[in-house]
């Protein structure tokens, strides 16, 4: 028996935060050492970040990369690992892995498959690698092989298949199983999705059954530059079987998997196999690099994996969105240099989720760190030391605000202090009136008349939600703090959220989640919450309204479902003409099965109304604060939906659903 502890790290790096990087990394490759792992998976792009952008194109960047190759390489003796880092090869920038074994560079594998969808986009900076093919390239006067490699350690065969080049139809490990493989890496920055890690199990096992290979995924972890969330997933499958899985969603800077695999049961299976048409095909023309190194059996029982109860199959949405956004937050947070965040808290669904995201990140920081740890990540804000428990580092990281109007209702205010209370925020409240007046009474007069409900109700609504704009970021600007926006995707859809005013703030970290979702998420943390972390009770006040933006009179009794349309309504609608690209007529037949409590005339309406304010809106949602990425039906324009600010308004197909409705 040929035996091998195979490991698996993820790492929560920044863009071009080399010191750090290097640090973690050495700190990540030491602790293998420590735990006898033969071959570590490290993620795609850790030495550089995988969110640099354009700063790829810069020369510095591309040498920095090298110069902290480097000085990682002595490090690794006794051990074979991946470096993730831009890579120049005649004149063309390649996403590439170093692959390093026992203190000595072996070669570079060049990513064949460039991710060029939804937020990525690895083509503007990367050219893909030919299959096959191998070059060379010349660092320090030494030279070294560059492309389609497989490497052979001490009669182990070892092949890479970077991130999207596993998820694409001819797959990178299947040409390198041809070849031989005994062990599959597969280094990525593979963005955070509902129900995504799914997928990955079923691309880990089913290439370890396939391929009869050991095979080793590794993902970034956190916040990494912004809007992508990366959960930190790490798998080692052989044979068709998960041995082991990290935990997700952590807080900590790097955490390590292993497992111990058997090469010789691996090849034994592929000799069984062997009439299996994936693995007599030709293999590519890359070409093997081989070293003396042999790695040893390991001597200790293998740390066993922590995969945490909650991550299932497939993993919960409500748990993986209560445990996503907070992670999120706190590493914008402490990566932003902020001293806190600000709220303005309506005592409604939207900003009362905000607000129970932040006592999630504080819950789930020092659950994941500790308590010391998560105050020495957030350092740079004073008078944290002395603060002991959860709901007084709050209390100094949260300051929340109501901002009353002679439209605002009692209801609202005590939800709003309820919640602030039982989370432990800072709490404030104001009335704005004076401020509303002073607007009002300066453009009545600048235009002649008297501004009334009658002639310019839409003007008077959002001179309100305005108002509270000013005296938000103030707040935040005194505080040095980060100024939290409240508005969610199925608001941005359709415009129903006032420029200035609920789409205020430097971060809108529920914009790409739709209103349906939160409500149902708001009644699962009242009651159920996160596992080890519990529920709040304290959102029943927020879950027994009805969801209004309190803007008109209090004697017009209004409701946000009906300015618009129902939420679930709405939601189905943007699905469908959205994520689906359906047309008016098509959009309405889709929905129709699904709403028949409502008439066709009554459907279409709404439908017609959905496509009219999504084309008028798009200058709204391009001038959203940054947002989180959390599924495929994202509508940020600056990552995944791009839509014309100026359009024709789906004019001909509106007309085309009416004639059809008239026929039905």
């Amino acid at each position: 028996m040929k035996q091998i502890r195979l490991g698996s790290a993820c790492i929560n790096t920044t863009p071009l935060n080399w010191e750090t990087h290097l640090q973690l990394l050495l700190a990540t490759i030491s602790e293998a050492q420590n735990t006898e792992v033969g071959v570590l998976c490290l993620p795609e792009l850790c030495i550089s970040g995988y969110g640099c952008e354009d700063a790829f194109f810069a020369k510095g960047v591309q040498q920095t990369s090298q110069e902290l190759l480097a000085e990682i390489v002595p490090h690794t003796q006794g051990i074979a690992t991946l470096l993730g880092l831009p890579l120049c090869v005649e004149g063309q920038l390649y996403n590439t892995m170093a692959f390093v074994c026992d203190a000595t560079l072996l070669g570079f594998v060049a990513k064949q498959h460039l991710a060029d969808d939804g937020i990525h986009y690895e083509p503007r900076w990367f050219q893909p690698w030919p299959s096959g093919e191998v070059r060379e390239v010349t660092i320090e006067d030494k030279t070294y092989p560059v492309g389609d490699l497989l490497f052979d350690c001490g009669g182990i065969k070892i092949g890479i298949e970077i991130c999207r080049d596993a998820w694409v139809k001819n797959r990178t490990g299947c040409q390198l199983a041809a070849r031989g493989a005994d062990i599959l890496l597969n280094p990525s920055a593979s963005h955070f999705a509902f129900a995504k890690q799914e997928m990955r199990r079923k691309l880990a096992i089913e290439a370890s059954q396939r391929f009869h290979v050991s095979y080793a995924h590794a993902n970034l972890i956190g916040n990494e530059s912004g809007r992508a969330i990366f959960d930190g997933s790490c798998l080692i499958a052989s044979r068709g079987s998960m041995l082991a899985e990290g935990p997700r969603l952590s807080f900590n800077d790097y955490l390590l998997t292993a497992a111990d695999v058997d090469i010789t049961a691996t090849r034994r299976d592929r000799e069984k196999d062997a009439d299996q048409t994936s693995l007599t095909m030709p293999p590519s023309q890359g070409i093997l690099i081989k070293s003396p190194f042999s790695f040893s059996v390991p001597r200790s029982a293998c740390p066993a994996a922590l995969t945490e109860p909650w991550d299932t199959s497939p993993p919960p949405k409500a748990e993986e969105f209560a445990r996503s956004v907070p992670l999120a937050l706190f590493d914008y947070l402490r990566k932003s240099h902020a001293r806190g965040m600000v709220v303005s808290l309506s005592g409604g669904a939207d900003s009362s989720s905000v607000v129970a995201m932040v006592w999630l990140m504080v819950e789930f920081g020092i659950a994941n760190l500790g308590r010391e740890a998560f105050l020495s990540k957030l350092s740079p804000i004073e008078d944290l030391q002395q603060l002991k428990d959860p709901k007084s580092l709050v209390h100094r990281l949260l300051t929340c605000v109501y901002q009353s109007t002679r439209n605002s209702g009692d209801v609202t205010r005590h939800a709003a202090q309820t919640v602030a209370q039982a989370v432990g925020a800072e709490f404030f409240e104001w009335n704005i009136d004076a401020a509303i007046d002073g607007y009002v009474n300066t453009v009545s007069q600048a235009v002649g008349r008297e501004l009334t409900w009658d002639k310019d109700d839409l003007s008077l609504q959002n001179i309100q939600a305005r108002a509270r704009g000013p005296g938000a970021w103030l707040l935040a600007n005194l505080r040095g703090a980060l100024l939290l926006a409240t508005s969610n995707r199925s608001e941005a859809a359709v415009g129903y959220a006032t420029m200035d005013g609920d789409t205020c703030g430097g971060l809108a970290p529920i914009a790409g989640i739709d209103k349906a979702f939160l409500r149902a998420w708001l009644c699962w943390m009242e009651k159920t919450g996160p596992h080890g972390i519990g529920p709040l009770p304290a959102l029943s006040v927020v879950n027994a309204q009805v969801p209004t933006a309190e803007l008109r009179p209090p004697e017009e009794s209004q409701t946000d479902e009906s300015d618009l349309m129902p939420y679930d309504v709405l939601d189905a609608i943007e699905r469908a003409a959205i994520r689906d690209k359906l047309m008016p007529w098509e959009v309405l037949q889709a929905i129709q099965p699904i709403f028949c409590q409502y008439d066709i005339q009554q459907l279409g309406d709404w439908v017609e109304r959905f496509f009219q304010l999504w084309c008028r809106n798009q200058w709204k949602r391009e001038r959203y604060a940054p947002s989180f990425h959390l599924d495929d039906e994202n509508l940020d324009p600056k990552t995944w939906c791009r839509f014309p600010i100026l359009s024709g308004g789906f004019q001909r197909e509106l007309e085309t659903m009416r004639k059809a409705m008239e026929n039905e």
